[in-house]
């Protein structure tokens, strides 16, 4: 099942939350050099809850956020027209709620 984006293309909806997409204005290059951080900092994450080591641990969320923010999925919004980031917020609580009410009608039918 392909990822179900906004019409804007701004969000990913995951179990009716929506979550920032990457800026599209990045070069495909510094897309992949940023999507392979953002892979290498959760495999830290991952390593330092392994161990159990605390440094680790700060240092590693540091950098999935580093990754994330240089994305474009937190941190300032990569759109320019002012309108506000629902990052993380059920869309029933949005203005894309009647788009997403009317996707599930269509697939209750």
């Amino acid at each position: 099942m392909p990822a179900l984006l906004t019409p804007d293309r701004r969000y990913l909806i995951v179990r009716a939350r929506l979550w920032r997409t990457s800026n599209p204005e990045l070069s495909e290059a510094m897309r992949q050099h940023l999507v392979n951080e953002l892979m290498d900092a959760r495999r830290a994450v991952k390593d330092a809850k392994a161990s159990g080591d605390a440094e680790a641990m700060v240092a590693a969320r540091k950098a999935v956020d580093r990754a994330k923010k240089g994305l474009g999925e937190r941190g300032p919004v990569w759109w320019t027209d002012g309108a506000p980031d629902y990052n993380r917020h059920m869309v029933k609580n949005t203005p894309y709620a009647a788009w997403f009410a009317a996707l599930s009608d269509d697939e209750a039918a």
